[in-house]
């Protein structure tokens, strides 16, 4: 085989390694997300770009206060992945009313709130292996008080990183 036809093929091995480890990342670890609304404002802003950690919950609980990802339930209306926050873990007691979330009857320190919530809502206990979620920015968000609870299996990861806009890169903590 000549020199020509044999650097051809070194490009395309190396292309094809490139691609599996690709797919194997995007499939396994690492997963890439475009936030489509202004449901999380104002943690997460509109059209920011986000780093999803899939291998995360296979080794850790989730908590309270986990941004998550999941394929939404088919009562939410939704077709396209969810991005909130967790707000009641399975067996908790939840209940909103005059603004305030309260978990276990125990009103729960919100710091990242764009608004209050203007409803009201249960109290309901979480059920085993679902969680209660709800967006930070709470009078715009189709969220758990809308359409209930999530199941655990419907969570693909956990928001890890903002990487773009660049002036808001960094990890995205409770």
């Amino acid at each position: 085989m000549n020199n020509r036809w044999k650097g051809l093929l070194e490009v395309v091995e190396v292309l094809a390694v490139a691609l599996i480890l690709s797919l194997v990342v995007r499939t396994f670890i690492l997963d890439n997300r475009i936030v489509p609304s202004g449901s999380m404002l104002p943690t997460i802003q509109l059209q920011d770009r986000l780093l999803v950690d899939k291998l995360l919950f296979k080794f850790r609980t989730i908590e309270r206060k986990d941004i998550v990802v999941f394929h939404p339930t088919p009562s939410s209306g939704e077709k396209d992945d969810l991005v909130k926050r967790v707000i009641g873990l399975p067996g908790e007691k939840i209940e909103i009313k005059n603004g305030q979330v309260f978990v276990n009857e125990t009103a729960l320190e919100e710091n990242y709130l764009l608004d209050k919530p203007d409803y009201q809502y249960g109290p309901v206990t979480v059920p085993a292996d679902s969680y209660f979620v709800l967006g930070d920015n709470r009078p715009a968000s189709n969220d758990g008080h809308r359409w209930g609870f999530l199941p655990k299996v419907n969570i693909t990861g956990k928001v890890w990183v903002r990487y773009w806009p660049l002036s808001s890169f960094g990890k995205l903590d409770k």
